[in-house]
């Protein structure tokens, strides 16, 4: 169902790749809400992925740029004004890569040339967005900027490896700036905590289907899906959280608040009798030792 929230508004996404994508499922809302939009991605990503076939259904263009460089941005930003004809209200980041994470090196044993890239490509990449659109003037009065999260940026998550220092570094950036942006042109500037969800840049976390499972079963709403998480996306972008900024908005079924729940303690005392089964039978464990 379509509420015409970002009528009349025009945007820039960055991230999508599939239609697994978060900022996939945001790019074609943001239509159905009556936004334009430019889709951009990296080279290597446009052609790996299948953005071409959602800039056709969302009538629009794809503009090459890797949101580590500065020159790609530059250049990404004048030529989203160009297309525009001006400025234009909103940008969401959705990127997050970690070469430790794909090369299957642990917290403890990291390779600190990839922790480098990881803290680039996820976070300080957003930073440079933000001060590339601000040098240009691009973003109108009022607009929005959101970037993804994840609760590992304050809670540890076995797994989740340098992304947490990522996301950290994130919502830290995205509260500096939001007071500079939000000062000088009443832009505001939020990050969203979601739920673990299937991408394709999450399936590369250790014992993403667990942690799903782990979180669907203490979530009293369940994870939130990709989609409803462009439909929160829509809510920040649009004049009706004019006055929401600086903030770490989580979107997680209400994980968060959460200590224990019954389906975990039920799922968690099954273990334990299995466990006892198990002492029975073999006569010991290694709990025993």
């Amino acid at each position: 169902m379509s509420y015409n929230l970002l009528k009349g508004k025009k945007g820039l996404i960055f991230g999508a790749l599939n239609e697994h994508s978060i900022a996939w499922k945001v790019a074609e809302r943001a239509v159905e809400e009556g936004a334009e939009i430019i889709l951009t991605n990296t080279a290597v990503s446009i052609r790996m992925g299948t953005i071409n076939d959602l800039a056709k259904k969302c009538n629009t263009i794809v503009v090459p740029a890797d949101a580590t460089s500065v020159v790609d941005l530059e250049n990404l930003i004048d030529k989203s004004m160009e297309h525009f004809g001006g400025k234009f209200d909103f940008i969401l980041h959705s990127i997050g890569m970690s070469p430790n994470v794909r090369k299957g090196k642990t917290y403890d044993d990291l390779d600190y040339d990839f922790l480098s890239k990881t803290l680039d490509i996820s976070a300080v990449s957003f930073h440079k967005v933000i001060q590339v659109a601000r040098k240009k003037d691009a973003i109108n009065d009022w607009g929005s900027i959101v970037a993804l999260s994840y609760i590992a940026a304050q809670r540890t998550l076995y797994g989740y490896n340098d992304m947490a220092d990522a996301k950290a570094l994130l919502e830290s950036i995205a509260r500096s700036f939001g007071y500079i942006y939000g000062r000088e042109k009443n832009v505001r500037i939020n990050t969203i905590s979601q739920s673990p969800t299937p991408t394709t840049a999450g399936s590369g976390v250790l014992g993403l289907g667990d942690l799903m499972d782990f979180s669907e079963s203490m979530s009293p709403l369940g994870n939130a899906t990709a989609s409803d998480c462009a439909d929160y996306v829509l809510t920040l972008f649009s004049d009706l959280t004019r006055m929401v900024t600086m903030q770490n908005l989580l979107h997680d079924g209400g994980f968060s608040s959460m200590g224990m729940s019954l389906k975990a303690m039920k799922t968690y005392e099954k273990g334990l009798a299995l466990q006892f089964e198990d002492v029975k039978s073999n006569g010991s464990s290694s709990t025993d030792k």
